[in-house]
């Protein structure tokens, strides 16, 4: 294994190809996983996400012992909990519209982890919207009684106000520390310092924003400290508040979803986070 990534960055990113907008084949996303995973990066790659209808598909192309996250809806998971890969380390599901109460959701998924055998973690994704502090408490109590739960928020999408503004997020952060929860995000997270997508004219967040804001939230900081660094677009100083933790694990956050895992490879490496090995010169022949 590759000794390039440090601990703070272990399964930072999990592998989203083939969801939007990368919309990657499966028949090009399971194979280009498998080099990630022979990569000097692979440390830093979770499993490859695919739909669950893509199950059967995911099958007969991966190769044996590929991981998987698999995500659908809850109704979709509970009708094929008896028919999912070998390979499945993760269930997310999302419970609930925005505007919807999110608790029906969130017991079915409940019965199907209590019913469940295997060591799978469930990503319950929850809209950042009404009902939002009555799930994280759910979630927090299914956690209690042992079963392996976090949450998943959204983080962009095709609007603007899918994406969450940085007071917004902040508080999110700090609602999920204050409950000892785990969170998993999703969308938007193409790079790491938070900029204005030239295309679309959206301010997108930055993955290093929030991993740098998750640690001053372990540590205790306010709310409005985590906004600060959330809203920050210096990528240098941004890097500096995370580089004397790189070689810690990553609390609270459990990583994101990319639908192109070497854009934030790139970042990293540009910012001095990530230590490219360099090629080993090959050894001149004797004799």
């Amino acid at each position: 294994m590759s000794n390039a990534v440090p601990p703070l960055l272990t399964a930072l990113v999990d592998d989203a190809a083939v969801f939007p907008p990368g919309s990657a084949a499966l028949e090009d996303a399971v194979p280009a996983h498998a080099r990630h995973r022979e990569s000097w990066f692979a440390p830093l790659i979770g499993p490859l996400l695919i739909p669950l209808a893509a199950r059967d598909a995911f099958r007969a192309l991966a190769p044996p012992g590929m991981g998987v996250g698999l995500v659908g809806e809850p109704a979709a998971v509970e009708a094929a909990i008896a028919d999912l890969p070998a390979g499945t380390r993760q269930i997310e599901s999302p419970v609930a519209k925005r505007g919807e109460d999110p608790l029906p959701g969130i017991e079915r998924l409940a019965a199907l982890m209590r019913k469940s055998e295997e060591p799978r973690q469930w990503y319950v994704e929850v809209p950042l919207a009404w009902g939002l502090m009555s799930a994280l408490d759910a979630v927090a109590a299914l956690r209690a009684d042992g079963l392996p739960a976090a949450v998943k928020f959204r983080t962009g999408g095709l609007a603007a106000e899918l994406f969450p503004t940085p007071v917004e997020l902040a508080a999110v952060i700090c609602a999920c520390r204050d409950r000892d929860l785990p969170f998993k995000l999703t969308a938007g997270l193409h790079h790491a310092v938070r900029h204005t997508d030239a295309e679309t004219g959206l301010i997108h967040h930055g993955f290093l924003n929030i991993l740098a804001a998750v640690l001053a939230a372990a540590d205790g900081a306010e709310p409005s400290d985590l906004a600060a660094v959330l809203a920050s677009t210096e990528a240098p100083q941004v890097a500096d508040r995370v580089r004397p933790a790189l070689d810690r694990d990553r609390p609270l956050w459990v990583g994101f979803g990319s639908c192109g895992v070497l854009d934030p490879v790139t970042d990293l490496t540009v910012l001095g986070l990530l230590d490219r090995p360099r090629p080993t010169a090959p050894k001149e022949a004797t004799g």
